[in-house]
């Protein structure tokens, strides 16, 4: 199984300087390139952290375990475990550089999605690279968590095991209202479900059982799921 995250527009600072860096998705290093060009990027060392790490918005505060500011989980960060898996299961949508893994590292980098950069059209470019990307994949489940900029950006194909996600709240008189923007802490959360359950799931019912241990409901309707979380969001 893996899951099919956005980046975050906000990022940590620092790093470690590296002057090479090395992708899980070799093959979208030429539209990589292209998009150093046209930004004039000067190849130099850099400052660069696992995108799991650089990325620090709520979705991925949520991915961590992070409580809020002046509590005793303010801090918290994936253990040596759960990096590992994640390093596995979970890919990151990137304007700048397209399909990341969560180990791949990364500097600090600002770019709209939508954006024409000296003339070139991300969003074309981009699901061009991704083509055999997309079939390389196409035996894992997948779990598109990725906000709609992203998923245009590098569309999956109609055939693939991909299933999209909607998230609502649970009042308490057990009506559901649909979250939008605040959807993202749940999501956050059930990635996180994922890395901690005793075994990797593989299966959208096996993700529905780590959810449901750790406050989440996860109703699967065909290529779709329902996220149902009792928490504030």
């Amino acid at each position: 199984m893996l899951f099919l995250l956005p980046p975050s527009e906000t990022k940590a600072l620092g790093g470690e300087v590296q002057t090479d860096s090395v992708f899980r998705f070799a093959e979208l290093n030429q539209a990589r390139e292209q998009i150093r060009v046209a930004l004039n990027e000067v190849e130099a060392s850099i400052m660069v952290m696992p995108a799991i790490d650089r990325y620090t918005g709520t979705l991925y505060s949520a991915v961590h375990g992070r409580g809020l500011k002046g509590t005793p989980t303010a801090n918290n960060s994936l253990n040596a475990a759960e990096r590992s898996r994640a390093a596995e299961m979970i890919l990151i949508q990137s304007a700048r550089y397209g399909l990341l893994s969560a180990s791949d590292e990364i500097p600090v980098y600002k770019l709209n999605p939508a954006k024409l950069v000296n003339g070139l059209n991300l969003k074309k470019m981009w699901n061009q690279a991704h083509s055999d990307v997309w079939s390389n994949l196409d035996e894992h489940v997948i779990i598109d968590l990725r906000s709609k900029a992203y998923a245009d950006l590098a569309e999956l194909p109609e055939a693939s095991n991909a299933f999209s996600v909607t998230v609502f709240v649970e009042k308490e008189d057990g009506a559901l209202e649909q979250l939008n923007h605040f959807n993202k802490k749940a999501k956050g959360q059930l990635v996180r479900a994922a890395l901690m359950a005793k075994k990797p799931p593989t299966t959208v019912k096996e993700l529905a059982s780590a959810a449901s241990k750790n406050g989440l409901r996860l109703e699967i309707n065909r290529q779709s799921l329902t996220l149902v979380t009792r928490q504030a969001t």
